[in-house]
């Protein structure tokens, strides 16, 4: 553990000050969690700051693609992370007005992984943590909340925080926010993420295996129906499912009561009749408010910003956490050199900005087309019983040449990247 110094300010509030560290991350996910081990693995002193005092969430994203699992690879823990899977997923079917529809196969791609797992994101957090403390520079920091940043001569030196009850104060060579689309650091740094509104919000819950149970191909389903559309994933002991509703109809949806919602459900999905009694409650249901976001600059002198911090990201092929981690790649491999050397000029941060938006700008591109031309039209729609997809989509994914690209994006991202050593 770092040492600390007591400090007393004039108002006579004490602030421990802790030992300054190479860099401090704010943000226990994805990308917090593989930059620091990636840093600390390469001699960096890094201290890892999140503000819960656990890693388990309810409903966040569990899906590790191709291309982290590559990432995972390098770093040899890809065995270790199958070890956490509770299903694999290479070619989800949706139902719809003209029989079953596969969007997207990876089947076909060239990597040594073809399929998403599914892994409970605290499992994840925890192989990453567990793995970077063995590491002598590494500090994770549990229950720390980030209250200010320090800065000196317009350059950021580190940030404060609060835990176990007092103030402490941390300082860095370079900060970075890692903390999510509601980034802390990101609001006390000043900079303001550009975004636009996705047409719907998603509810996330959990439904039991039931006998009788309903027979997926592939562990992941999909229909529509009255203006709602309904997924869901196998996770062995559970179904994890997201129910898709128009941007601000939750509230007008409560208002049915819950049984309401199971009737919209079994629409969908008939065969989820039984399963659905189980839901008995609103508290048993996470809403999503989806959003869509990117900074225009992602850092400024002694900070920086990536994952959702810097770009959030809508779900539409819950591709958010795989570019995160691939964010963190890149910052380690254009950060180690001067974080050794005790000095991060901006040179590198812009690198790693220019490196990575344009890869961010075409993926959200591609999620801002299907939002409005299926997912949008989807929600509109009140008649219709299941799923329509426009003939161009469907011509799209029999062209050899076409088919293969939105699963490229979405498993490897629009760019491979590699852990350097």
């Amino acid at each position: 553990m770092a040492m600390a110094q007591v400090l007393e300010t004039p108002t006579q509030v004490q602030i421990v000050r802790d030992q300054a560290t190479g860099c401090c991350i704010s943000g226990g996910g994805p990308a917090g969690a593989m930059l620091a081990l990636l840093l600390a693995r390469r001699g960096v002193r890094v201290s890892l700051l999140e503000m819960h005092h656990d890693f388990d969430r309810e409903f966040r994203g569990d899906t590790v693609h191709p291309s982290t699992l590559e990432i995972l690879d390098q770093l040899g823990l890809a065995e270790r992370v199958h070890e956490l899977c509770s299903n694999k997923i290479s070619a989800p079917t949706l139902l719809t007005t003209r029989g079953p529809f596969t969007p997207f196969d990876f089947s076909r791609l060239k990597t040594k992984y073809r399929y998403i797992l599914m892994v409970h994101q605290k499992d994840l957090l925890g192989l990453l943590t567990q793995e970077a403390k063995k590491y002598p520079g590494f500090q994770l920091l549990m229950g720390a909340n980030v209250t200010d940043l320090i800065r000196e001569d317009g350059v950021v030196r580190g940030l404060r925080y609060q835990a176990n009850g007092g103030i402490h104060e941390l300082r860095a060579v370079l900060t970075v926010g890692t903390d999510g689309r509601f980034s802390r650091v990101r609001h006390l740094a000043g900079i303001q993420p550009v975004g636009t509104s996705p047409p719907m919000d998603v509810l996330w819950f959990r439904l039991p295996h039931v006998p009788a149970e309903i027979n997926v191909p592939g562990g992941a389903f999909g229909g529509f129906a009255r203006g709602h559309i309904l997924g869901g994933f196998d996770r062995k002991d559970y179904w994890q499912v997201a129910f898709v509703i128009a941007k601000g109809s939750y509230h007008s949806l409560r208002t049915e009561g819950i049984e309401g919602l199971r009737r919209r459900i079994v629409e969908i999905e008939p065969r989820l009749a039984k399963n659905v009694e189980s839901l008995t409650d609103w508290h048993q249901v996470s809403l999503l408010s989806v959003e869509s976001s990117r900074c225009r600059r992602w850092y400024e002198p002694g900070l920086l910003l990536i994952g959702d911090a810097a770009h959030a990201m809508s779900p539409v092929g819950g591709v958010g956490i795989n570019y995160a981690v691939q964010d963190a790649v890149v910052a380690a491999n254009a950060l180690t050199k001067p974080l050794l050397d005790g000095q991060v000029p901006t040179d590198p941060l812009r690198t790693i900005q220019r490196k990575r938006e344009w890869a961010i700008r075409i993926i959200q591109a591609f999620q801002t087309q299907i939002q409005k031309r299926v997912i949008a039209t989807a929600l509109r729609a009140q008649e219709q019983t299941a799923l329509t997809i426009p003939w161009y989509i469907r011509a799209f994914t029999r062209i050899p040449l076409l088919r293969d690209i939105p699963p490229r994006m979405m498993a490897l991202g629009v760019v491979r990247v590699r852990v350097e050593n």
